[in-house]
């Protein structure tokens, strides 16, 4: 089970924009050298930058420059209990795809059946699993101008994935589409 994924933000955050992680000077007063203290969240702490809906606006701290942001929500399962997270970051122009997604599911997922999504009852799109990590299995998605078109007029996504303990069932994971527009408009293309 999934209980708390910020680290995995974190990682993936590093991967697919390169922040660096270094220590911040602190902030001393000249005549007694005391230290002052610093606001806000350290080089390399995640943090939610803003609230849209069912969706976070979650960056890292960078050293220098913008702070590299995505939309995130935790998928929960039947029972209520947290399953899965979702991130998604914009992309630069000019390829393909212009968003992507970061999936993180259970170590015991079966990996060959792939994850699949759908938005509002749209036929399902196929993705496989691209790494495990202590927390969970990745599938790393690249996402159409389309797909993000879909998101943002839908109410709905559905991923589904087959849990490796009992393969004859899919496990059915709803992700709210409320506030996604408004938080995936608030995000910038990272260049750290």
């Amino acid at each position: 089970m999934i209980k708390k994924i910020l680290s995995f933000n974190t990682v993936a955050a590093l991967l697919l924009c390169g922040t660096a992680y270094a220590q911040e000077t602190p902030t001393t007063e000249p005549e007694t050298g005391l230290d002052l203290g610093q606001e806000g969240p350290r080089v390399g702490e995640q943090f939610v930058r803003e609230e849209f809906g069912d969706w976070d606006v979650s960056c890292i701290k960078a050293q220098a420059g913008e702070d590299p942001c995505a939309v995130v929500q935790v998928l929960n399962g039947p029972a209520g209990d947290p399953i899965a997270e979702v991130s998604i970051g914009k992309l630069p122009e000019g390829g393909a795809a212009v968003a992507w997604a970061n999936v993180i599911v259970p170590l015991e997922t079966l990996l060959q059946a792939q994850l699949a999504l759908s938005i509002d009852g749209a036929p399902r799109k196929l993705y496989n699993y691209h790494h495990c990590l202590p927390v969970g299995c990745v599938a790393q998605l690249g996402l159409s101008q389309g797909d993000i078109d879909a998101m943002k007029a839908g109410s709905k996504a559905t991923f589904s994935l087959v849990p490796a303990r009992v393969p004859d069932q899919v496990l059915e994971m709803d992700m709210s589409l409320s506030g996604f527009t408004s938080g995936y408009d608030a995000l910038n293309i990272n260049t750290n």
